[in-house]
């Protein structure tokens, strides 16, 4: 589509500010670059890839504004690895999970509706609940399809506040569950394995009938996981996918069918006069953890207005690896996609969106 004018000053920054990682996972970096992914942090032997991955696109994005597309630009429709962005689409699996009466009471130790995947093994993990998953303070001992969450201890990522204590990969001493908040990604694909014995069925596919194909989302999305995560369910051999890629695998999904998405959450669960996911829940998402007031369930928050300075207090975000931004923006009843943006620059493209929107 044809770039709106008011749009432009935001999208032409965006497009002078790509992340550096190269666009070839197999290339070596740019002079003054960064490798591809995040894997390569980790402690050996984790620091490796264990799920597929693929080449990316440019800078691409699209805005919609009261309910409809204002502005897209580069590739939109060009399903790209969306990295930690997925860690809402689990949030948004568990509202489907709760409105089908699967997940009735987030309080509920995990282990009373899901046994024999490590939250039965001991004392800590059995009082683990579904709500400590959702908000990452759940500190869940164990090993993930062979990834311990050792290896994501003491992680420090950009839009945690706090600042870096410890050495990643150390194993951290742990607390109580509800009482120390961590961004671990073994812990969400032990979320992920939750919600797909919960359900009984592939979470990939779970959320396109639920969510995906009711949104009129493309077809070319695909959730993958790692080459070994394979478990036996209803008679049939499933593939549980992670939450992210940061060894491999996720969702590869096109800033449009990003931006849909969204516009649910905007739009309390709602799309048109159906309710995709339960209004209760979406709101949920968008609380503040008690301990961690700069984060809800699986989302970034914006309360104090410094998470994403230019952004409204009421803000919500979804964020992944690789520079990618779905911003939802209830004061200005938009949502913005964009991909592959250098995070050291998303100030500056936030600012400039919010000046655009404001006159849209």
């Amino acid at each position: 589509m044809q770039i709106d004018a008011r749009f432009a000053d935001a999208i032409a920054y965006a497009d002078a500010h790509e992340i550096g990682w190269p666009r070839d996972p197999a290339a070596a970096p740019a002079p003054g670059g960064v490798p591809w992914g995040v894997h390569h942090d980790d402690p050996s032997p984790y620091n490796r890839l264990r799920g597929p991955v693929h080449a990316r696109g440019g800078v691409s994005g699209v805005v919609r504004q009261r309910g409809r597309e204002v502005a897209a630009w580069g590739e939109p429709d060009r399903a790209d690895l969306t990295f930690s962005v997925a860690k809402t689409y689990l949030a948004m699996l568990a509202g489907v999970a709760h409105g089908r009466g699967l997940l009735p009471d987030v309080n509920e130790p995990v282990c009373a509706r899901v046994s024999g995947i490590g939250f039965d093994d001991s004392a800590h993990n059995r009082g683990i609940t579904w709500r400590q998953l959702l908000e990452q303070t759940s500190e869940w001992e164990g090993r993930c399809f062979g990834v311990p969450d050792t290896v994501d201890r003491w992680r420090h990522v950009a839009h945690d506040p706090r600042p870096a204590s410890g050495r990643k990969g150390d194993a951290r001493p742990l607390r109580p569950p509800g009482t120390y908040w961590e961004y671990n990604d073994v812990r969400i694909n032990q979320l992920a394995l939750a919600l797909l014995h919960l359900f009984r069925q592939p979470l990939p596919e779970v959320f396109d009938e639920s969510l995906m194909q009711p949104l009129e989302c493309s077809v070319g999305w695909r959730w993958r996981g790692y080459a070994d995560a394979w478990v036996q369910l209803e008679g049939r051999k499933v593939q549980s996918v992670p939450g992210g890629t940061h060894w491999g695998g996720g969702v590869s999904i096109g800033a449009r069918d990003q931006s849909r998405l969204g516009q649910l959450l905007l739009d309390h669960g709602y799309h048109g006069a159906r309710e995709l996911l339960p209004a209760g829940w979406v709101r949920r998402m968008r609380e503040p953890c008690a301990i961690a007031p700069f984060y809800g369930w699986l989302v970034w928050l914006n309360r104090d207005g410094r998470s994403f300075p230019g952004a409204s207090t009421q803000a919500t975000c979804m964020v992944g690896a690789g520079g990618h931004l779905v911003w939802i923006e209830p004061e200005r009843s938009a949502v913005v996609v964009v991909r592959w943006l250098d995070p050291a620059h998303t100030e500056g493209f936030v600012r400039r969106m919010m000046v655009a929107l404001a006159v849209a």
